[in-house]
């Protein structure tokens, strides 16, 4: 019999199972489509359009989870939601949590908190770790990274703190566009006010998805960009550690 109540659905890109990057444990990785941002280095330009995902109902993804429901609980993991960004799709964001926590699963956001508003309390209470990318900390390298503004993000953090939510800090680093000392000492200084701040973890730019770029016809902007190399990794670590932050 029909409840009439429509099935909350999402756009779906893919989804992966993953160990150490995503979240404590082997996690089942979700990547929605759509993002807001347009970040030069993003790896994922295949996610950035929501038009572009397979539609799902949240229980046709439960379905998928139930799978590795005993792996993923045996293996100290759980579920991580990212993208293209899951703040994008609020509704369907929260319903999966909502369900991934009614069947003991461990459950973790990764998002640029650009939307961060749109995260109401209760999809957060269902959230057990936030993994929070911070581009940048100067507003302007920040717009140019991403398109975007670097406001919500930090009162977004605030907000999780205020809220007592786990985070890890993600950070890109880009030779010549995140890895001024200035800025860095400047955000090493605002998370170090922030309690439930657990880790920072240093991405080194990479261009594994030149690739897509190329496939999709879209200019790659740090095509030219050199990685970091390792000592300038462990200089940035530095700065972090420095202000008493976990730096990986």
């Amino acid at each position: 019999m029909s409840t009439g109540v429509e099935p909350v659905t999402g756009r779906i890109h893919s989804w992966d199972l993953s160990t150490g990057v995503d979240g404590p444990g082997t996690r089942f990785v979700l990547f929605l489509s759509g993002c807001p941002l347009r970040c030069l280095y993003c790896a994922n330009p295949d996610t950035w359009r929501m038009r572009d995902g397979e539609p799902a109902t949240v229980d046709e993804v439960m379905a998928e989870i139930e799978k590795y429901r005993a792996f993923l609980t045996t293996a100290g993991g759980g579920v991580t939601l990212t993208g293209g960004e899951a703040l994008l799709q609020p509704a369907f964001t929260a319903a999966v949590f909502r369900r991934c926590k009614e069947l003991g699963l461990h459950t973790a956001l990764d998002t640029s908190g650009f939307l961060g508003a749109r995260a109401d309390d209760a999809l957060l209470a269902d959230t057990d770790l936030v993994l929070l990318d911070i581009k940048s900390f100067d507003a302007g390298t920040y717009r140019r990274l991403t398109g975007g503004d670097l406001a919500p993000t930090l009162d977004f953090a605030t907000r999780l703190d205020r809220l007592g939510k786990r985070m890890w800090i993600r950070y890109v680093l880009v030779p010549g566009r995140t890895d001024d000392p200035e800025a860095i000492d400047g955000l090493a200084g605002f998370l170090a006010g922030l309690g439930s701040v657990e880790r920072v973890d240093i991405l080194p730019f990479h261009k594994l998805g030149a690739a897509k770029y190329d496939a999709l016809g879209i200019p790659f902007a740090l095509r030219d960009t050199p990685v970091p190399d390792p000592a300038l990794v462990e200089r940035v670590r530095g700065q972090f550690r420095r202000r008493g932050l976990s730096a990986h």
